[in-house]
């Protein structure tokens, strides 16, 4: 049981990147899944949710409006859309399932 990241990288300010969270060996439309994010000498901190079955989205006020967390069960993946990124976004994005984290993935934003 593995959730693997992947589509980090380095964007400019108010740029986009999606990220991808690949499921190995669960389906990822019977849990609740999150994404989070950590920078060195801080504690981890939630992002975005979304709850298994229906689909419900939660956001952390930091990027509301901005991220969108979505799923695609055909492919078993579940998406971080980020939006009008600032250099503040800059962080390790985890993928979570409950009692699983990903290997994480680098996003950098900087001009």
């Amino acid at each position: 049981v593995q959730p693997v990241e992947s589509g980090g990288g380095l964007v400019q300010p108010g740029g986009s990147l999606r990220l991808s969270c690949a499921a190995s060996g669960f389906i990822v439309s019977s849990y609740l899944m999150s994404w989070y994010r950590q920078v060195p000498g801080k504690e981890r901190e939630l992002v975005a949710t979304i709850t298994a079955g229906d689909g419900r989205t939660i956001y952390a006020d930091s990027v509301k409006g901005r991220f969108t967390i979505s799923r695609d069960n055909s492919k078993n993946t579940v998406y971080l859309q980020m939006n009008s990124l600032k250099p503040e976004d800059t962080a390790v994005y985890y993928c979570w399932r409950h009692g699983y984290w990903g290997q994480g993935t680098q996003v950098t934003v900087s001009s």
